[in-house]
């Protein structure tokens, strides 16, 4: 709990601190609160969290689990943007603060044991996204994503609290222990209202962590945000929406699987098909990147199918080799845009006779999210396909597997633009903490990939 008070605190110590002037003020006294509240995160560890507030919130290991991610991974991002908001406003401090919001919306939607906190999180979360998707006023892709996403996420929240609503009213609790009582008091004659209210909080969720065929706002709305806040929604973003998917359908819905896990099995190939496919045509990097996070949904949308003892395990594996990887990508995005003003798979010619160092980090980022051997991705991979293949047996390994090769060409080509063509390009500035972010992110996708006991026995 002191996390959350931390987290929403500091930002309103930011805006003061704007209100002041304090610009360069800013991003230290965010980085150290919130490394005040990683401490905070990782003091909780207790294998005997009892739910507090009358039930409202859990902050058992799996919050702590998850929390501590998402503030490492805002950590990381918010370093990379040293100079980088300077370039758009002039009112920096409402980027960080805003930013700061959305994380505490964040840390409820992980932390939460009663529905209404689910909802109060993802709002918190949502609507802090919005402003920051548009921040840039004067740029009409920025307006459009932020217009696109504001208009999609409130569709997605009507479905999301309509199936909250049937699911009380079936069963009389917004608890997630209550619900699951329900379900277990009633194993034949369960209301038929509270099977659509599961079908339409799949929808919501769905709407909310890019899953096809609820895809559609993805692209557009991370091609116009700014890259450091695309980078931000799609792995803290991402990674926190899993973790509020699995948390209900483990704790509540767990015994009616075989009801809703064949609804999301299909969903889960539309989604890897569609996101690879698609990912495959595209010649801008950054838009690569969207239509490769849907597919990435897909691929932990498989702990949530394959539900089981390990899901936890699974989910945060792979959300953690995936955020990390991302970082990297986006960083690098940000270099390379500023120096060419593009954003195509063709500014990356010829990076590394230039810039190997650049080079080197982006292709760890590529393998890692392409599933190569001895990176973080490989074991998030790993783990993803055996629990699949322990309920599914292989079905759903072949068409992960498919779908893994053809990922495979997209990323290369990246690796291969960088290696393998050239192109009259001057060196690409690359900031100390840019290397020391980009550094530290590559170390830790090996050294998961080398040694997955670092990290994938924590829940």
């Amino acid at each position: 709990m002191n996390t959350l008070i931390i987290i929403s605190v500091l930002p309103i110590v930011l805006l003061y601190l704007g209100l002041y002037k304090a610009q360069k003020a800013l991003l230290p006294v965010t980085i150290i609160g919130m490394l005040i509240a990683l401490g905070a995160a990782v003091m909780q560890w207790s294998d005997n969290a009892q739910p507090i507030y009358h039930g409202m919130m859990l902050f058992n290991n799996f919050s702590i689990a998850f929390s501590v991610v998402s503030i490492v991974s805002t950590i990381l991002i918010l370093m990379l943007s040293k100079g980088y908001f300077e370039k758009i406003s002039s009112h920096i401090a409402e980027y960080y603060a805003i930013i700061l919001f959305s994380l505490a919306g964040i840390v409820v939607m992980v932390s939460y044991h009663n529905l209404t906190m689910l909802f109060v999180g993802i709002e918190i979360m949502s609507v802090s996204l919005y402003i920051l998707a548009g921040i840039r006023k004067n740029d009409f892709a920025s307006n459009e994503s932020a217009l696109k996403y504001f208009l999609m996420g409130a569709f997605s929240t009507g479905f999301l609290l309509f199936g909250i609503t049937l699911i009380y009213g079936a069963s009389g609790s917004f608890d997630l222990d209550g619900i699951r009582d329900y379900v277990l008091a009633h194993p034949r004659n369960i209301d038929p209202i509270f099977y659509t209210g599961v079908l339409l909080i799949i929808v919501g969720l769905c709407f909310k962590v890019g899953a096809a065929p609820f895809h559609f706002w993805t692209p557009d709305v991370y091609e116009g945000a700014p890259s450091l806040i695309t980078a931000y929604m799609s792995t803290v973003v991402k990674a926190a929406g899993f973790a509020a998917f699995l948390r209900l359908f483990s704790a509540s819905f767990g015994s009616i699987a075989t009801f809703w896990s064949p609804v999301l099995m299909v969903i889960t190939i539309i989604t890897l098909f569609i996101g690879n496919i698609t990912a495959l045509y595209q010649q801008s990097f950054k838009r690569m990147l969207a239509f490769s996070s849907i597919s990435h949904a897909g691929y932990l949308m498989f702990a949530i199918v394959a539900l089981g003892a390990a899901s936890a395990n699974s989910v945060f594996v792979y959300a953690t080799a995936y955020s990390i990887a991302s970082i990297i990508a986006f960083g690098a995005l940000v270099l390379v845009r500023q120096q060419t003003g593009s954003d195509n798979v063709e500014g990356f010619n010829g990076l590394a006779r230039k810039n190997p160092f650049l080079a080197f980090v982006l292709t760890v980022s590529m393998l890692s999210l392409a599933g190569i051997p001895l990176t973080a991705g490989f074991v998030g991979k790993f783990y993803m396909f055996s629990g699949a293949l322990l309920q599914y047996k292989y079905i759903m390994v072949i068409v992960a597997v498919v779908n893994a090769i053809i990922s495979i060409f997209y990323y290369f080509r990246v690796i291969i633009a960088m290696y393998f063509r050239s192109a009259d390009r001057s060196e690409v500035v690359v900031p100390a903490y840019y290397k020391f972010v980009l550094g530290f992110s590559a170390l830790v996708t090996i050294a998961i990939g080398v040694y997955p006991a670092l990290i994938s026995s924590l829940i």
